[in-house]
């Protein structure tokens, strides 16, 4: 899938206070793709994933089925 997510805003993790590494996250994209970079890298790559990938994964995360994050 192309994106084009130059324009695309980000917000960063709720996490974001644990000493730098965070992620961010893009809604800009409804229905079709979630995209998520590295905050320290605002410039480099950013991996898309499906939306209801993205969906069952913090699902996942929120039911403790991944361990301590």
């Amino acid at each position: 899938m192309n994106l084009d997510l130059l324009n695309a805003s980000w917000f960063k993790s709720s996490y974001s206070n644990n000493g730098g590494e965070c992620v961010e996250v893009s809604a800009s994209f409804p229905g079709a793709a979630v995209p998520v970079r590295d905050s320290k890298d605002p410039e480099g790559p950013a991996l898309v994933f499906p939306t209801d990938a993205w969906s069952a994964f913090v699902a996942g995360v929120q039911a403790g089925e991944f361990g301590a994050v």
